[in-house]
């Protein structure tokens, strides 16, 4: 991970912890794992974003899919108007699809708590989906509160608050091709 200088006009900003050459290359990495993983099933892989924060993570990996797939998303909340995940995770946007005996691939942008992974694995599940796996771009182990299992994972980084490449603070910063850590929000 590096730690390129932030130009002065993010200075709420501490350091890119992860460049987006980095990210490109673990991107291409993942993907070259789930065109092999999934080489063999006969149906379209369904591969659901979870919005926002996923968006960009998932159009750079859908991109470099061979496989047959189709793109659906789904909205959860389990932050509310707080930094800190409530473990209360609400459905704000369902997919469009019927996932009834599909192959679904969930994208998150970032695995914290566990909390709304969890949630959305159980509903898939109940859905009976003929197989479910989950991929990550980022994994903060160390604010796990729920056992989740993950089935591809772009990097694992400290418990810091990152911003960037489709992760937002109060809706700034998403759309940095990198991964920078924040310096804390004194409240």
């Amino acid at each position: 991970m590096s730690s390129i200088a932030i130009p002065a006009l993010t200075k709420d900003l501490k350091r890119v912890l992860i460049d987006a050459d980095t990210i490109a290359r673990r991107v291409n990495e993942l993907a070259i794992k789930i065109n092999t993983d999934y080489a063999g099933i006969n149906d379209k892989l369904i591969i659901v974003g979870v919005l926002k924060g996923s968006f960009i993570f998932l159009a750079d990996l859908c991109r470099k899919l061979d496989i047959s797939h189709e793109v659906d998303f789904i909205s959860l909340s389990s932050y509310g108007n707080s930094d800190q995940s409530t473990g209360n995770v609400r459905m704000i946007m369902d997919t469009r699809e019927n996932l009834d005996g599909k192959h679904v691939l969930i994208i998150e942008d970032i695995l914290d708590s566990g909390y709304t992974l969890d949630y959305l694995c159980r509903n898939f599940t109940s859905r009976n989906v003929a197989s479910l796996k989950t991929a990550v771009l980022l994994d903060k182990p160390d604010r796990r509160k729920v056992d989740v299992t993950l089935d591809y994972i772009g990097f694992e980084i400290p418990d810091v608050w990152v911003v960037g490449y489709g992760l937002d603070y109060a809706e700034r910063y998403r759309t940095l091709p990198y991964i920078a850590e924040m310096i804390p929000v004194i409240k």
